[in-house]
């Protein structure tokens, strides 16, 4: 190049970088290409491309390339296998300045056969370097003629191939801090989901601090639990509307493994049939109108936890196969999106129906339910479970207290009587709520029970210190928590003979260790009357 046309070159160049300071990365690909265009047409030579190395798919691939009317751009992708020494060359920081193309060494065969493909005749090739990272590479070359590269040339072409380097570097720590951002405001979205799920469950846990009752239906649901807890298997819940289902599923997540990871609740029932694949699996933004942001499902939600499905034979039939997939293989997609995730979530159903009924009427499907219906466990209807009643009724009364304002209030043996003979369609949820209003409108110091009638199933007892299911009922005018459990205790053991250990013993009866009976026992003032020469198995 003359000086006259090197310094011309030099303001070029000047202006090309200058051009990048400051430019938008959104304008950075239009910006390069403008570039090329320029340098091609000062230096009258055919094309310039710079493309980047895909190793992972063994591909040269062009990302930027101008070239004069009547030249085709370099084809793309390129296997790198097609050109592995000039390659592995570029790769390692190395230039490559050919003014004809058969000057590669006799070791480049595969190399120059593959530039003869592509129409090269001489060509000038430099590595995009930044940070100490090769980045692709920056190459000019002629396909009508062969040409020379002068050093100074050559010098000043590096100086661009480092300017395009670093405007590449620049954007890609841009996209590099967009994706983190972008990934931060995602995991932010989520801890918030994932909060308000953790707030939900607690408040939600601390309304049932205690499964209450002694009955031989709910030893046997409590052993259920104590078999299956530890699991991962699926559990299916059975049982009529307020029996206690919610409390059996979070007493099956609280002994679980997974008890330090979300429990996470969809009420099946309650969801429009529209939303219900969202809320289950997620959408992507603009999946629907209305969906303004990415939202990840209650499945990703309880990801390492536990997702009760309560409800689930209301869940739709074009539903209950995605149900169906992500039991079988923990995989679905957003709705839409494309992008199959995996997940490892424990699932507990729950329904009060008929589901044997469903499947033969076509509303439920046969290969859903056995795969849901590993553990069935099915929670008793308070009528089945008599004696727990004053328990359960003096439980509410102590929950009620603060709430309503009510430091005292007695428990009469006609008030029991009253909830023991009613059979209780509502079961465990509509006691509390009797329970609530009658402590409302009950003026005196005693629980008046209203508008109750015994169940037709139900038999007509009068009040006696024990019934035939081993309910227990004061002879005193009034009970409390402690008195029912005090009576309950010692009713139990007199027909155990007082044994507290051995067979048919009253701690085993009762579900307790021999020595919290004990305890329990001496806290509650549980003696035995004696006579002469009686003998105690404690």
């Amino acid at each position: 190049m003359t000086p006259m046309v090197d310094t011309h070159f030099e303001d070029l160049l000047t202006e090309i970088a200058a051009s990048f300071v400051h430019v938008d990365p959104d304008a950075l690909d239009a910006q390069i290409i403008e570039a090329l265009r320029r340098i091609v047409l000062f230096l009258g030579i055919d094309r310039s491309t710079i493309g980047r190395f895909d190793d992972a798919q063994g591909q040269l691939m062009a990302t930027h390339s101008w070239a004069i009317p009547g030249v085709e751009p370099l084809p793309s992708p390129l296997r790198i296998a097609d050109f592995p020494n000039l390659t592995k060359r570029l790769h390692v920081g190395e230039q490559i300045v050919l003014e004809r193309i058969d000057a590669l060494p006799a070791d480049h065969a595969a190399d120059l056969a593959s530039l003869r493909v592509a129409g090269l005749k001489s060509m000038a090739a430099f590595p995009l370097t930044a940070k100490g990272q090769t980045l692709g590479w920056v190459s000019f070359g002629n396909v009508r003629a062969e040409r020379d590269w002068p050093e100074g040339l050559i010098r000043r072409l590096r100086l661009v191939a480092g300017v395009f380097a670093n405007a590449l570097a620049r954007r890609q720590q841009d996209d590099d801090l967009r994706q983190a951002l972008v990934e931060n405001e995602r995991l932010r979205h989520r801890l918030e989901s994932e909060n308000a799920v953790w707030r939900e469950e607690v408040l939600h846990a601390h309304e049932h601090e205690a499964v209450v009752g002694e009955s031989s239906a709910l030893r046997q649901v409590a052993q259920q639990i104590d078999q299956v807890a530890r699991t991962d298997s699926t559990v299916l819940l059975l049982g009529e509307t307020g029996t206690g289902k919610d409390l059996i599923a979070t007493t099956l997540h609280s002994r679980s493994l997974r008890a330090q990871r979300p429990l996470v609740r969809v009420n099946c029932a309650a969801l429009p049939a529209a939303l219900m694949e969202s809320e289950l699996f997620g959408h992507e933004r603009g999946a629907f109108t209305g969906a303004v942001a990415r939202r990840p499902g209650r499945f990703e939600l309880a990801d390492g936890g536990t997702i009760v499905l309560d409800e689930i034979g209301e869940l739709p039939l074009e539903l209950q196969a995605k149900l169906l997939r992500v039991l079988q293989s923990g995989e679905f997609e957003r709705l839409g999106s494309s992008e199959t995730r995996r997940i490892d979530t424990r699932v507990i159903a729950a329904t009060n129906r008929d589901l044997g009924a469903m499947i033969e009427q076509g509303r439920f499907r046969a290969d859903l339910y056995y795969r849901i219906g590993v553990f069935p466990i099915r929670v008793p209807a308070l009528r089945e479970r008599r004696e727990d009643i004053p328990l359960l009724a003096a439980f509410f009364i102590d929950k009620l207290r603060p709430k309503l304002g009510r430091k005292s209030l007695r428990l009469t043996d006609r008030a029991v009587a009253q909830l023991v003979e009613y059979d209780w369609p509502g079961n465990v949820r509509e006691l509390e709520n009797i329970i609530e209003r009658s402590m409302i409108v009950s003026a005196g110091p005693e629980l008046i029970i209203e508008g109750l009638r015994p169940g037709t199933a139900a038999a007509r007892r009068e009040p006696r210190s024990q019934s035939t299911q081993g309910t227990v009922v004061s002879k005193t005018s009034t009970l409390t928590l402690a008195q029912v459990e005090r009576e309950h205790i010692r009713a139990v053991c007199a027909q155990c003979g007082w044994r507290i250990n051995g067979k048919g013993n009253a701690a085993e009866r009762l579900g307790l260790n021999p020595n919290t009976l004990r305890s329990k026992m001496k806290k509650l003032g549980i003696e035995r009357h004696r006579r002469a020469g009686d003998r105690v198995a404690l």
